[in-house]
C-alpha cells in the first residue's frame, strides 16, 4: 500500500502518508467548526401566551435576523418556566406574574427583572351570559358568576396550572370572597383543566363556559363558537410582563452573553418597537413599556 484515501483527501505517497493523513483531518475539523460556531441559540422558557398569541412568531426571525442567534422557546405556565429557570434548563425566563419573579430573583435565580410590555385580561363566556356577568367589574362578575352557577348551569374553566393566568384567577377569585388558593370550597361550576390558554378556551367554547384569558391569546383563538367579551376595562385586568436572565452565579452553564444579549434586545428600542408592531386584524396585542 503505496495510496492513502482519507475522507475525500487525495492520494498521497506512503512515505508522506502521516503527514497528509494530519493535514487532511485538520482541514476537515476546519471546515466543520465554523459550522457549529455559528449554531447560537438559547433556551426561553416562557408563557403560552405569548406563544399561542403568535408574538414569538413575529418577534424572533426579527431578533435572528438582528444578531444570528436563536431563540428556541419552551411555551409553558408561568409558574412552570419559573421551576425551567431554578433548575438551570432556561438562559432566559420571560413571564407575567410580577410577585413571582420578584421571589424568582430574591431567592437568587434570576439577576434582574425588567418589565417588557402590557396586554389586559378579559373574562370570555357565552354570548347568552347565562350568569349575567358583563360589566366593567372582574371582582363583582365572579361574584354573580359563583351565585349562579348551581341554579343557571354556568361553568367557569380555571387554567388550574400555576400560570400567571391562574395566578391572576385565584387573585380576583379572593377578592370576589372565595380564596380558593387557601382551601375555601369552590363555586358549584368551577372546573380546573391544568391546561394552557389555548387548550382553556377550547373547552369553554366546546362547554359554553366562562374563562379568564389574556387579549392576545383570545385575538389570536379562531375556534370561538359562541363565546365573546364579556368582562374588560378593570384596571384589575393590567397584565405585565417581565424578562430576567437565568443566574450564572447559581447555574454556570447559562449562557449568560447570550441571553443578556436578548433581554437587552427586547427592552430597547428595536425590540419595543417590533412589539408593537405586532397587530391581528389591525388591533395591537401588547403594549412596550421598558423604562427608557
Amino acid at each position: 500500500m503505496d495510496h492513502l484515501n482519507l475522507s475525500g483527501c487525495p492520494a498521497t505517497p506512503a512515505r508522506r502518508h502521516l503527514l497528509a493523513a494530519a493535514l487532511c483531518l485538520a482541514g476537515l475539523l476546519a471546515g466543520a467548526l465554523p459550522a457549529a460556531a455559528q449554531e447560537k441559540f438559547i433556551v426561553v422558557a416562557s408563557t403560552t401566551s405569548t406563544e399561542q398569541s403568535g408574538l414569538f412568531g413575529h418577534l424572533l426571525p426579527i431578533y435572528k435576523t438582528a444578531t444570528g442567534t436563536e431563540v428556541r422557546v419552551v411555551a409553558l405556565g408561568t409558574g412552570q418556566a419559573l421551576d425551567m429557570g431554578r433548575r438551570g434548563d432556561a438562559d432566559v425566563v420571560f413571564v407575567h406574574d410580577q410577585v413571582a419573579e420578584e421571589k424568582f430573583v430574591a431567592d437568587g435565580f434570576g439577576v434582574k427583572r425588567l418589565p417588557v410590555m402590557y396586554n389586559d385580561f378579559v373574562l370570555i363566556g357565552p354570548a347568552a351570559d347565562p350568569a349575567k356577568v358583563k360589566g366593567r367589574d372582574i371582582v363583582a362578575a365572579l361574584q354573580k358568576l359563583a351565585g349562579a352557577t348551581a341554579a343557571s348551569g354556568a361553568t367557569f374553566i380555571s387554567r388550574g396550572d400555576k400560570s400567571g393566568t391562574h395566578a391572576a384567577e385565584l387573585r380576583y377569585w379572593k377578592q370576589a370572597g372565595t380564596d380558593i388558593a387557601s382551601g375555601a370550597a369552590k363555586p358549584t361550576g368551577y372546573r380546573e383543566c391544568g391546561c394552557g390558554m389555548g387548550p382553556a378556551l377550547n373547552m369553554a367554547a366546546s362547554t359554553g363556559a366562562y374563562v379568564l384569558a389574556d387579549r392576545g391569546t383570545w385575538l389570536s383563538f379562531k375556534n370561538r363558537a359562541d363565546l365573546a367579551v364579556l368582562v374588560e376595562g378593570d384596571m384589575k385586568l393590567f397584565n405585565q410582563y417581565g424578562v430576567m436572565l437565568v443566574n450564572p452565579a447559581k447555574h454556570p452553564h447559562v449562557k449568560q452573553a447570550a441571553g443578556q444579549q436578548f433581554v437587552d434586545w427586547v427592552v430597547s428600542p428595536a425590540g419595543q418597537s417590533a412589539i408593537a408592531a405586532y397587530k391581528i386584524g389591525g388591533e395591537q396585542l401588547f403594549f412596550p413599556n421598558a423604562p427608557r
